[in-house]
């Protein structure tokens, strides 16, 4: 029995002396929403965890890019959205779903889903949007350069017959679309 009262002793001095080592507080009756402050913290540190492993927008945006070159030479097939076969639409939103952002299925759904910019203003990655003369688009591809004649290159898949290539851009009836803020 002598042991007893030896060890309660014991056991009050080492949670004292491991926060006097560790240099935290002691904390002997823990608050009742301690395990919900503590869970809720851990909740938002996983969030912010997560958060923080997604690349910044414009870098997604050129990595939507890179996606559709890896493509060329994949066969345009009406309706395709990937992987080894493309429509237009099934291209870009195939690219910009591998780089972790959403667009809808066809070409004119994709140009209202975007911020309308500037030509000048496009950057790899963004969109092309053709239309005809009345406004209507038909036709989307993906942003790669300006060329030093001042034409727009791009990635795309145009039509049946063909693959996903790169090419310059042939009419001045497209519009400038983006996912970048």
């Amino acid at each position: 029995m002598p042991a007893r009262p030896a060890w309660r002793g014991l056991s009050a001095i080492v949670p004292v002396a491991v926060a006097a080592i560790f240099g935290s507080t002691l904390v002997l009756a823990p608050a009742a929403n301690a395990v919900a402050t503590t869970t809720s913290a851990s909740a938002t540190a996983e969030h912010q965890a997560h958060a923080s492993n997604v690349p910044p927008l414009s870098r997604r945006i050129r990595h939507a890019a890179n996606i559709a070159i890896a493509h060329i030479g994949d066969p345009y097939v009406y309706g395709a959205a990937g992987p080894h076969a493309f429509d237009c639409s099934g291209l870009s939103m195939f690219s910009y779903t591998h780089a972790r952002m959403r667009l809808p299925r066809t070409a004119a759904e994709q140009y209202n889903a975007v911020r309308h910019i500037l030509k000048k203003n496009m950057k790899r990655g963004d969109l092309v949007f053709f239309h005809d003369g009345n406004g209507h688009v038909y036709h989307v591809a993906i942003f790669l350069f300006w060329r030093k004649d001042h034409r727009a290159s791009i990635v795309h898949a145009p039509y049946p017959g063909q693959v996903v290539h790169r090419q310059p851009v042939w009419t001045s009836a497209w519009y400038a679309g983006t996912k970048r803020p």
